[in-house]
């Protein structure tokens, strides 16, 4: 299979996905669809030796528009350089038209989705098990920092996050408590500064591949940028972490591994990583401290960090009942929290 078209020219007429994914001897997988307004849908294409490419195909123009520049993001990822990291990042090879609507092709990563031992028997209630899947993490997301630091700038992500989030949610009845409290939380980040550095966006369990327990592979760049806040994605790691603890327990039971934490509310898992004290809020407090260490500020921020995660979730998720969600969480959790 042979794909010409380069991702610099978008503009240019584009081969039809449909005559090549009905080529003789090529094999098709859905990998993945989503429930988000704006979906993107994607497909692995096989050869005789296994995933040859990886076609995301846009299903709306809003979505064509992200696309588009999740190929142009992975070019200038190329451009850059990544050394060693170069291998676990996909490539963008070309668009093929899909109805009128891009479809980016880029290669193919071999790994495991960490989402796989995530959801394993009783993964998430064993200590040694979450500290490595938090240490891979951080291990490749300081790579990627390491390597792409430049310009130092203020922390300005929360304040951000809290400005769309007011305009986002008009008259939600935690706003004002947000506002006060998340208002100083983002004044006290940014009297910091962080190097800017290439941010993949979307750093959750679901879009690292591993193998032998290390991040081979991240994928799903759409949101992605060569310049931006690196606390953004070590705050979206350890929030998706934490939200999907009790993804496998009846309502109301007891989350095993979890002294104290129960499926009684949507997020719990996350409210008990800001507001807990058994070992995975260790955990992650240890992982955003690390992090904050290294960029450069004190370890004690680690909560504000993850509350901006939070923030920035509800701030910038498509799908709008699960951007709201964030934003309940976050007023109970505030009220949780001694002002």
């Amino acid at each position: 299979m042979t794909v010409t078209v380069r991702a610099t020219a978008i503009g240019s007429e584009l081969k039809p996905l449909a005559d090549v994914v009905s080529r003789p001897g090529t094999q098709v997988v859905l990998l993945g669809g989503s429930k988000d307004p704006n979906a993107k849908v994607t497909l692995v294409l096989l050869d005789e030796h296994g995933p040859a490419f990886v076609v995301k195909v846009a299903t709306t123009a809003a979505a064509a528009h992200v696309v588009r520049n999740e190929g142009y993001l992975l070019e200038g990822l190329a451009g850059i350089g990544l050394g060693s990291l170069g291998p676990t990042v996909p490539r963008a090879l070309g668009y093929l038209s899909a109805d009128g609507l891009p479809a980016l092709v880029t290669t193919a990563l071999v790994g495991v989705p960490m989402s796989v031992r995530y959801h394993a028997w009783r993964h998430t209630a064993r200590r040694r098990q979450v500290r490595a899947d938090f240490a891979a993490a951080g291990a490749w997301l300081a790579g990627l920092q390491r390597r792409t630091a430049g310009r130092v700038a203020p922390v300005s992500l929360l304040g951000e996050a809290l400005a769309t989030i007011g305009d986002r949610f008009t008259g939600h009845p935690g706003l004002t408590l947000l506002r006060a409290r998340l208002g100083a939380s983002a004044a006290m980040l940014a009297a910091y500064s962080t190097p800017r550095t290439v941010v993949h966006g979307d750093y959750w369990y679901g879009n690292l591949l591993l193998d032998d327990g290390a991040v081979v592979g991240v994928v799903d760049w759409e949101s992605g940028a060569l310049v931006g806040e690196p606390l953004r994605d070590v705050a979206r790691f350890a929030v998706s972490y934490a939200l999907y603890l009790d993804r496998h327990v009846r309502p109301g039971h007891r989350v095993p591994g979890h002294r104290g934490l129960r499926a009684n509310s949507w997020g719990a898992g996350l409210a008990y990583a800001v507001t807990g004290s058994g070992w995975f809020p260790g955990v992650v407090r240890q992982y955003i401290g690390d992090a904050l260490t290294r960029l450069g500020l004190p370890a004690d921020l680690w909560r504000d960090v993850l509350l901006m995660g939070i923030a920035d979730v509800a701030a910038t998720a498509d799908h709008p009942e699960f951007a709201r969600s964030h934003v309940d969480l976050l007023a109970w959790v505030l009220k949780e929290i001694p002002s």
